[in-house]
C-alpha cells in the first residue's frame, strides 16, 4: 500500500508502527522509566485501536482486547514478570475462545500434528529453561496458555501465513525471555529478537485477523 493510503486510510497502524520500531531503539537509553513503559505499552496499544477502528463486532472487540492485555502486559512486565504473566495470559485465553470460534473446517495430519506439538513442546520447553526451578512451575503453567493460543491460532480459519506465524513468533518471543533465566543468561541474543519477534508477532496476528474478518464482510453470500 502506497505510503498516503497508509496515512490516510490506517493512521493506527501506522502509529503502531512507528511505536513499535521506534521503541527498539530507545529500550536501552536513559530514558526515564515511565516515559520508556508508556512508549513499549503503545505499539500494542494502538493495535487494538486499529482493530476498533477497521471492523465493527464481537471478533473485533476480541481482537481488541487481546491486544489491549497484550499492551497491558507489556507495561506491567516492566514491575513484575508475574503481573505481566497474567495480564498476557487473560489475552492468550480470549485469543483461544476467538479462534475456537472460528475454527478451520478441515484439518491436514500434518496441520493437527503441529498443533499437537505446539501444546506439548511450549509448556516443556518453558519448563525445563530457567535456572531457578522454583519458578519453572509457575512458567509452564503461563505456558500452557501460550501454546492453547498458537495451536488454536494455526488451526483457526484466519490467514495460517499471518495469525499462525504471528503466534509462533509470540512464542519465540516468550521462550527467549525464560531462556534469559537459564541457558541464555547474559547472551546479547535475547535483547536483540525478543521485542522484534513479539511486536511483529503481534502486528501479524491483529492485523491478519481484522483483514480477513473485513474481507468476510464483503465477500458474497454462496
Amino acid at each position: 500500500m502506497p505510503k498516503r493510503a497508509l496515512i490516510e486510510k490506517r493512521p493506527w497502524l501506522l502509529a503502531s508502527l512507528i511505536a513499535g520500531i521506534s521503541f527498539f531503539f530507545v529500550k536501552d537509553s536513559q530514558l526515564p522509566g515511565l516515559y520508556q513503559m508508556a512508549w513499549k505499552g503503545a505499539g500494542v496499544a494502538l493495535l487494538a485501536v486499529y482493530a476498533l477502528s477497521r471492523h465493527k463486532g464481537a471478533d473485533s472487540r476480541q481482537i481488541a482486547a487481546v491486544m489491549g492485555f497484550g499492551a497491558l502486559g507489556d507495561v506491567l512486565i516492566e514491575l513484575a514478570l508475574e503481573a505481566g504473566a497474567v495480564a498476557f495470559l487473560i489475552g492468550h485465553l480470549i485469543a483461544i475462545h476467538l479462534y475456537l470460534r472460528h475454527r478451520r473446517p478441515a484439518l491436514a495430519l500434518s496441520q493437527k500434528a503441529l498443533a499437537g506439538a505446539l501444546l506439548i513442546a511450549i509448556p516443556l520447553i518453558a519448563f525445563l529453561l530457567p535456572s531457578d526451578r522454583s519458578a519453572a512451575p509457575g512458567i509452564a503453567l503461563y505456558s500452557a496458555g501460550l501454546a492453547g493460543m498458537a495451536a488454536t491460532a494455526w488451526t483457526s480459519s484466519f490467514p495460517r501465513y499471518q495469525v499462525g506465524i504471528g503466534a509462533v513468533m509470540f512464542v519465540a518471543s516468550d521462550l527467549l525471555i525464560f531462556a534469559r533465566l537459564g541457558p541464555l543468561a547474559g547472551s546479547p541474543l535475547p535483547d536483540l529478537l525478543i521485542w522484534p519477534l513479539y511486536y511483529f508477532g503481534q502486528f501479524l496476528i491483529c492485523t491478519g485477523v481484522v483483514g480477513e474478518l473485513n474481507r468476510r464482510r464483503v465477500r458474497p453470500a454462496g
